[in-house]
């Protein structure tokens, strides 16, 4: 039996291999743009707003497994939320990569993101696992702007 860390494993080389949401909307009304100078990670995120919610999210860019994984399944799991869930997720996925989760509550709502808590483990590795997310709050709160891990 394949036990929950080589899952998550497979999970984020997946995500790696296969980034969902891997393109540029035509129709995107809020980008932002990321960048983790100390291993070369870069993204730029789309995102559609509408009435508050998001519609739609994209990225395009390059960097490590991690960063790239996390930047797939971060599209994926902001998607038709709220704004304000948006950045509960971005809390509790921060909380998640630098911290042990102690409360089974946030675990549960991070779902499949949860693939990410071993990162804590490695200082370099919560940079890349954050950026994609440092990216969705600042195309939130600032769009247009630009973000970096240093």
């Amino acid at each position: 039996m394949t036990d929950l860390p080589d899952l998550y494993q497979e999970l984020i080389v997946d995500h790696n291999r296969n980034p969902r949401n891997f393109r540029v909307p035509a129709d995107a009304n809020r980008t932002a743009e990321g960048d983790n100078p100390l291993c070369g990670d870069r993204i730029k995120l789309f995102l559609r707003v509408q009435d508050g919610r998001i519609a739609d999210a994209a990225f395009q860019g390059s960097g490590c497994a991690i960063s790239k994984a996390s930047a797939s399944m971060m599209t994926q799991a902001v998607q038709g939320k709220t704004e304000d869930e948006a950045e509960r997720l971005f809390k509790a996925f921060h909380a998640m990569v630098t911290a042990p989760v102690t409360n089974p509550a946030e675990a549960a709502a991070l779902g499949k993101l949860a693939a990410f808590g071993g990162v804590r483990a490695f200082p370099a590795r919560v940079k890349c696992a954050n950026l994609p997310w440092h990216t969705l709050r600042a195309a939130l709160q600032a769009p247009g702007d630009r973000v970096s891990t240093e």
